[in-house]
């Protein structure tokens, strides 16, 4: 479930990229040009061996993509390539990196189809017939909704949210036991994102969903589009200001780790139900936290306040709440571009710094209050979990 951030990179070879990907503790995967094709309509790899062999000179390390939503290559290129013939370029590809003294043991990722309908799905499983052996996972794409057309009650539906699962399911049933499955670019909207809608505050219902359930139903990682720039949908804008699904993914990295327990809701709530709960050993990374201190993250896709009572053996843990709310109050909070973190506005320090992002102590016994259409993470810090130490 580790998030990464899907940067376009107009100059990949400017140095000043390669030390964001550094610094940041990002990995860097470069996708090489798959329309590049010979008289046989096999992939002509001389523009990327060249390629390959400067960055081998320049020792830049990186990972590797051959493509991108190879389903659209007709209608978007009027090339047709279908899943056979791109799983015999990957390993194609996967020879020439095997010949590498810099990137032998790289990583290979592909074949980032988007999300499986029909020809989508025969593209796929005739790629992994050819080429699944040569891929580190399996990459594919996924968006809820047409950015077009889409309204605020979608990104709160949860019938909406469910068909993630489905898709997952079918990926992950594609795909040989023991491959990696990612989700190797994904959002609220396709088509740039929904302009006022994915890059505000509603926005996070649908991404937190996303993290929760992925990890949930076995995905590895999940690569967001887009940390700045391209359509609506960016976690920074222009100003290089963060946006309410910026400070999302702030705190879930900051709090939730990779392990994930099994949370159960019980409510009379009809088939429909408006509180989405997680749960995951809390990020051993931190410092902040004792070992087996799991953290509980929860959506409210609902108006009215909830409260969440917590299984006996858990009740009496210390709590540190970190509650997630619209900056905006009326009609128009679901809009707003800010957020606000137990009632204080996130805002940078000045350019370079981030404001401390700290939790509210709740006292043992005292019961979870969710507000109406927010978004939470509680972490147990006395939770004691076995799998967690």
């Amino acid at each position: 479930d580790v998030i990464c951030f899907l940067i376009l990179l107009l100059d990949l070879f400017n140095r000043p990229h390669l030390l964001f990907a550094n610094c940041s503790g990002l990995d860097l995967i470069f996708g090489l040009n798959a329309l590049l094709r010979t008289s046989e309509n096999t992939w002509n790899s001389t523009n990327a061996e060249l390629l390959l062999k400067y960055c081998e000179s320049r020792q830049y390390v990186m990972s590797w993509e051959l493509g991108n939503e190879p389903n659209s290559y007709e209608k978007k290129a009027g090339i047709r390539v279908d899943g056979y013939q791109l799983g015999q370029d990957f390993v194609h590809l996967h020879q020439i990196l095997q010949e590498s003294a810099t990137y032998h043991s790289t990583g290979l990722y592909g074949p980032d189809v988007s999300q499986p309908r029909d020809h989508h799905k025969d593209l796929l499983t005739g790629f992994l017939e050819t080429g699944a052996k040569a891929i580190t996972a399996c990459t594919w794409h996924h968006y809820y909704v047409n950015g077009r057309d889409t309204s605020l009650e979608d990104f709160l539906d949860p019938e909406v949210l469910d068909t993630l699962a489905t898709k997952i399911n079918e990926i992950v049933e594609s795909v040989s036991p023991g491959k990696k499955v990612w989700l190797g670019e994904t959002s609220s909207a396709y088509g740039g994102g929904a302009v006022g809608l994915s890059d505000t505050f509603v926005a996070g219902f649908m991404w937190l969903d996303k993290l929760g359930l992925a990890a949930k139903l076995g995905l590895d990682v999940v690569i967001r589009q887009v940390l700045i720039g391209s359509g609506t949908y960016h976690l920074v804008d222009d100003n290089l200001d963060p946006l309410p699904d910026y400070w999302l993914s702030l705190l879930y990295k900051r709090l939730v780790g990779p392990e994930v327990l099994k949370a159960q809701v019980l409510m009379n709530s009809g088939p429909k139900k408006p509180i989405r709960l997680y749960l995951h050993c809390t990020n051993r990374k931190s410092t902040h936290y004792r070992p087996g201190a799991v953290t509980l993250f929860a959506l409210n896709l609902n108006k009215n306040e909830v409260t969440i009572s917590l299984p006996a053996h858990t009740a009496n843990s210390t709590i540190e709440a970190f509650v997630l709310q619209s900056a905006e109050i009326g009609q128009q909070n679901l809009y707003s571009r800010s957020v606000k973190l137990n009632g204080q506005v996130l805002k940078m320090v000045d350019d370079r710094t981030l404001p401390p992002l700290k939790g509210h102590e709740l006292s043992p016994g005292e019961r979870i209050k969710l507000p109406g259409f927010s978004f939470a993470f509680y972490v147990l810090i006395e939770a004691q979990a076995p799998v967690c130490k």
